[in-house]
């Protein structure tokens, strides 16, 4: 199973991203699009801190797989166990991305 994870691949964006993931960026191939590649990208995309370092020695382990934005502007996610919930936490995330950027039209 491939990683697939969004901060990967904005990370290979770099400066070219806008702020706005587009299917064409999750398409491209590169060496940290996750998406097209499997395995861990070839270098780390952040510094983690402490709190992240104990995290990976001593996981919370729920069985959550996948993860995406809650969309609710507070930097929270939404943590899944199966595929089908992931869908639905990322429905709901683009019902919110879609009501926030639509008031300003």
């Amino acid at each position: 199973m491939r990683l697939q994870t969004d901060p990967t691949v904005i990370y290979g964006l770099g400066e070219k991203f806008d702020g706005n993931l587009r299917r064409t960026d999750l398409e491209r191939d590169g060496p940290y699009n996750t998406y097209t590649r499997g395995g861990l990208p070839p270098t780390p995309i952040a510094l983690p801190g402490a709190a992240s370092l104990r995290a990976a020695v001593q996981p919370d382990v729920r069985g959550e797989l996948f993860f995406v934005a809650t969309g609710e502007g507070d930097g929270r996610h939404a943590f899944s166990k199966t595929l089908a919930e992931h869908e639905a936490a990322v429905r709901r995330y683009l019902v919110r991305y879609r009501q926030q950027h639509s008031k300003g039209r």
